[in-house]
């Protein structure tokens, strides 16, 4: 073996160089970001990101979602509860009702949120002022609520998406018109729920009925599974759903094309604060190895998809891509 001495440096004289001109070069100036000038409409600003990296891949998300909807393809949102904590339900109930959306799909706790602020007007409590005194998560009132319309979806034979959206109607609660289950209900837009027994703070309470809440979010699953049958040629979203809507769409996916649905040729999008193992596996990279594409934009919900959904408005009303 060489000891240390026994080393000498590279000498470069005979390095080979090749010309600047002829080299292939990822970026140039045609892909540069211009300047907005003042007052200019959205399309302007749009139009004025650089045509490289995430900016890219957005503009391209942009113009599949509108074509799926021109095209009148299935366009599928699946959900955490950070959304609504963030402000969001009053533009996923407008991509509803502009047909943009075709159908949703949350985990449990979003019908918590979404039942409080159909209620009242406001959610989210302080898990550290409660936690110490065991109080956290112990609000009757929600948990009635949603017990209580569950029961009623059990003896209707509806899953748990179609029993808190008709609950949510029929009481003419006050803030009901920024509840997504109630709209999707108003629209006759299918809504799944799919809960994880022991996740949301309703299942502590005595009015919960662990059979029911197991056999309504199996309706769920299964009608859900029909929704990712009729996903080719459509759009899978996953906002901010880190395990529970990642690992249900892999196995409505695999359940679907188990039974001959063809779901081959489509796009998945995550749209998270981090990229995280699951998300990626099993909505960006994995559904699509067999045809379509995937994607993930990174940042927070409170920007990334306003601007998501006002680029979707904006291609559709404008009746351009939004590509340059």
């Amino acid at each position: 073996m060489k000891k240390e001495s026994d080393w000498r440096p590279l000498d470069f004289k005979g390095i080979k160089t090749c010309s600047l001109r002829e080299r292939r070069s990822k970026v140039e100036v045609d892909l540069f970001a211009s300047p907005l000038r003042p007052g200019s409409p959205f399309r302007g600003f749009l139009h004025s990101l650089p045509q490289l990296l995430a900016a890219e891949e957005f503009k391209e998300v942009v113009s599949r979602i509108i074509l799926a909807v021109r095209e009148d393809k299935m366009v599928l949102l699946g959900m955490g509860a950070h959304p609504m904590k963030v402000g969001l339900n009053p533009l996923i109930i407008d991509l509803m009702e502009r047909g943009v959306i075709r159908a949703l799909a949350m985990n449990g706790a979003g019908i918590i949120h979404d039942v409080e602020i159909a209620m009242v007007g406001r959610t989210s409590e302080e898990v550290e002022g409660g936690l110490g005194t065991g109080l956290f998560g112990s609000t009757q009132e929600t948990a009635d609520f949603i017990n209580a319309a569950l029961r009623d979806g059990h003896r209707e034979g509806w899953g748990v998406g179609k029993a808190i959206g008709r609950a949510l109607q029929k009481e003419g609660l006050p803030y009901r018109e920024t509840s997504i289950c109630a709209s999707a209900f108003m629209l006759g837009v299918p809504l799944t729920v799919h809960i994880a027994i022991g996740t949301d703070v309703v299942h502590i309470h005595p009015s919960t009925n662990g059979s029911i809440l197991g056999e309504l979010t199996y309706r769920d699953f299964r009608l859900f599974a029909s929704l990712v049958a009729s996903l080719e040629g459509g759009v899978y979203i996953n906002l901010g759903s880190a395990v529970i809507l990642p690992e249900v769409f892999l196995k409505a996916l695999s359940a679907a094309r188990n039974l001959g649905h063809k779901v081959e040729d489509f796009t998945t999008l995550n749209m998270d604060f981090i990229q995280l193992y699951r998300p990626l596996q099993n909505v960006v990279r994995r559904p699509t190895s067999m045809g379509g594409r995937g994607f993930g934009l990174t940042g927070h919900h409170e920007i990334m998809f306003p601007l998501l959904a006002a680029s979707i408005v904006e291609g559709l009303e404008g009746e351009v891509s939004v590509r340059p």
